[in-house]
């Protein structure tokens, strides 16, 4: 997890945020940290996949199902 320093520092800002000095959030910073939400997302998702081949075979075979019988 080469990102370690930026959750100490997210500990920082949450805990200023109980004394009430967070201002706004700004858009550009929402998707920053939605950004990197999906990179972790998405790399859970490639390791549970390498650990579990079979569930994860049996995961595409269901959503390439519901994709073929999806109408639009």
């Amino acid at each position: 997890m080469p990102d370690l320093p930026d959750h100490e520092t997210d500990a920082a800002v949450d805990a200023g945020s109980t004394r009430g000095l967070r201002r706004p959030e700004t858009d550009a910073e929402r998707r920053r940290r939605r950004a990197q939400f999906l990179r972790d997302l998405a790399e859970a998702r490639a390791l549970r996949d390498r650990v579990q081949p079979r569930r994860a075979k049996a995961a595409r075979l269901r959503h390439a199902m519901r994709m073929r019988t999806f109408r639009w």
